[in-house]
């Protein structure tokens, strides 16, 4: 108990330091009205994806965000793989983590995880959140609307 305790009031210095030192931008605020992206997170997104506009399409932040597969596939068949290691790792944990504490706060999301979990493995089904709130996010900070659930989940 004496370990978390001193590990938690170490987190909670770090956390003061880095809202103290960062200068945020609207997203900021826009970000945390997702399921499961709260303001470390939310500080990890903005700071690492910069300006929205350099991506012109959600597939592009996504595939930035590394969460699509790389692969090339001509016919139906495998002709080669992509560089699975190109994006921003960074953003890469921030949206599996916001996935992961939005199946456990949000219904539709654990539905949307659920359902895709009897399809294939967990890790594909939490990849695939990870996916949506990735697309999300750049809709929300492209037009700087807050999250809908009915426009994420359908």
């Amino acid at each position: 108990m004496a370990v978390i305790r001193a590990l938690s009031s170490e987190i909670g210095a770090l956390e003061q330091i880095i809202h103290r030192e960062v200068k945020l931008r609207p997203e900021f605020a826009i970000l945390k009205t997702a399921p499961g992206i709260g303001q470390i997170l939310a500080a990890t997104i903005m700071l690492e994806t910069g300006t929205i506009a350099r991506f012109p399409r959600p597939g592009q932040f996504s595939s930035y965000c590394r969460c699509v597969e790389s692969r090339r596939v001509s016919n139906g068949r495998k002709k080669g793989q992509g560089n699975a290691k190109n994006g921003n790792r960074y953003l890469a944990w921030a949206f599996i983590e916001a996935a992961a504490a939005a199946v456990r706060c949000c219904p539709q999301a654990r539905r949307f995880y659920e359902r895709k979990k009897a399809q294939r493995l967990p890790v594909v089904a939490m990849k695939a959140l990870a996916h949506k709130l990735a697309r999300a996010a750049w809709y929300m900070m492209r037009e700087g609307k807050p999250f809908d659930v009915s426009r994420c989940f359908v």
